[in-house]
């Protein structure tokens, strides 16, 4: 996303154009909350209109991008990308074939970002570090900083795209070296891919285990309720962990640079790059509304300073939220297989971001039990929180939060294809947890910068079995072509 220097702009992510029938499945959805109901029709009347529709209505589709520009890019992954080289190598932006048009990083529609995020197995301390982008054939702005790696440091590193769909490619045998995947050569997930993340989540989740890695407490927000995580239900939508927090500058002349306090000061930059998705919206939006923090570790490219991942906060989720959590279900957009569900798709999805394969309990990955879920418990947290969403920005500037939630809400309630008939017409409030009935007075969330720690009940990830024949299990190995 570009960022001027006073406004950001942020996109959600597989958002299409909306249709008069999703004020239809809204009004079923919200039922007794005519607040909500009120507010998300006069966005939906505002989107639908043939005026400019605002970012988070953009359909991102190829007749979103001006003509010559395309939709669809490739990110050239450095040789040896594990290591503290290979991370300080820029990754290139090219286009992802002749006949779609050039990829450009400074352009903020096709704009590419790499995270990584570092454990430690032997002390339990953990590190970001974030990879810049250029487009291919061209240099940085200011020299990447090479990175300090711990002895036997376990690397993970995730990519974010705001286009349709980012496809990586290797450079000599960096694909295999990194254990990287963006889904498969038929159909990758969009506009998300990783690298090693599996062993990331396993080594991070040992160190929980033995005591060496503390995950910080999620805290309690201004509403008197636990702060979310990326796997509740109520700030979930269709495509659960998308999105890292990698930011990038951008000069005068379009080159792209690391965002460090050095480089801020030092470089005559006009705007900052930020990914869209659920992490940063997350992080940068519903959080400050709640009065939540986010957990920080040290940037390895700006000494002194922590900062935020996804890999942190799939950590945190994984340790912290209670049932329900919102897993990625086998009908989310970026887990389909030409369209169709497929578990093996939807399990290599999973294991970037450190979950449980599908069927772990009775309902996990159901569609139904998912969009029963999300309608529910979302509206419920949206109406409870209301005046705050209400006071806060968003990542549209024509909306507050509220507004933008609910809109996102409804759109992904249709994406996911949830049919009116698992949608309540009368929604009932949670049971309140012990965290809800007991807080008097809000406590400040944790943001863990001395006591890094990772996450989860680890998930320890076998290779998940196919869901049928011919449903080949996921190889995250490879992934398109070497060049």
């Amino acid at each position: 996303m570009l960022t001027s220097q006073h406004q950001r702009q942020h996109r959600s992510s597989g958002i299409p154009r909306l249709h008069r029938r999703r004020l239809t499945l809204l009004a079923a959805l919200v039922g007794g909350f005519a607040a909500v109901a009120a507010l998300l029709s006069l966005a939906l009347a505002s989107t639908g209109s043939g005026a400019k529709r605002s970012s988070i209505g953009t359909a991102l589709s190829a007749a979103a991008f001006p003509a010559g520009l395309g939709s669809d890019c490739t990110l050239i992954v450095p040789e040896n990308p594990l290591s503290a080289r290979g991370l300080a190598t820029p990754y290139q932006l090219v286009a992802s074939g002749r006949g779609q048009g050039p990829c450009h990083e400074a352009n903020a529609r096709q704009a590419a970002f790499v995270q990584a995020t570092v454990v430690d197995p032997a002390s339990g301390a953990v590190y970001v570090y974030n990879p810049v982008v250029v487009d291919r054939g061209s240099r940085p702005a200011a020299a990447p900083v090479v990175p300090w790696l711990p002895h036997h440091a376990v690397v993970g590193i995730w990519f974010g795209f705001n286009g349709r769909s980012l496809t990586l490619r290797g450079q000599d045998d960096s694909l295999r070296a990194g254990r990287c995947t963006d889904g498969s050569s038929d159909a990758r997930f969009g506009r998300f891919a990783y690298c090693n993340a599996s062993a990331f989540f396993n080594a991070a989740g040992s160190a929980v285990r033995t005591g060496t890695l503390t995950v910080p407490a999620l805290g309690t927000g201004r509403d008197g309720a636990p702060c979310p995580t990326t796997r509740d239900f109520g700030f979930a939508d269709q495509n659960p962990s998308t999105g890292v927090t990698a930011v990038y500058l951008v000069d005068r002349n379009g080159r792209i640079a690391q965002w460090t306090q050095r480089n801020s000061t030092r470089l005559d930059t006009v705007a900052t790059l930020t990914n869209g998705g659920d992490v940063p919206l997350l992080n940068s939006f519903i959080d400050p509304a709640l009065g939540c923090s986010p957990w920080r570790a040290p940037d390895l490219a700006n000494p002194g300073h922590h900062t935020t991942s996804l890999a942190l906060d799939e950590l945190q989720a994984a340790r912290r939220q209670h049932a329900p959590m919102a897993l990625v279900p086998l009908n989310a957009p970026m887990a389909l297989m030409d369209q169709h569900q497929s578990r093996s798709r939807t399990d290599l999805y999973r294991l970037g971001v450190g979950q449980p394969l599908v069927g772990w309990t009775a309902k996990d990955g159901d569609p139904a039990a998912y969009c029963a879920r999300l309608a529910s418990l979302s509206t419920w947290r949206l109406n409870f929180d209301r005046k705050l969403l209400l006071a806060a920005v968003s990542p549209d500037r024509a909306a507050n939060l509220f507004t933008f939630l609910s809109t996102r809400l409804t759109i992904s309630l249709v994406d996911l294809q949830c049919r009116q008939a698992v949608l309540p017409t009368r929604i009932a409030s949670p049971t309140p947890t012990p965290s809800q009935t007991q807080a008097q007075t809000p406590t400040p969330s944790t943001s863990a910068s001395t006591s890094p720690s990772p996450t989860t009940n680890p998930t320890t990830s076998p290779t998940p079995a196919p869901s049928k024949p011919g449903d080949k299990a996921p190889q995250p190995s490879t992934v398109a072509s070497t060049s």
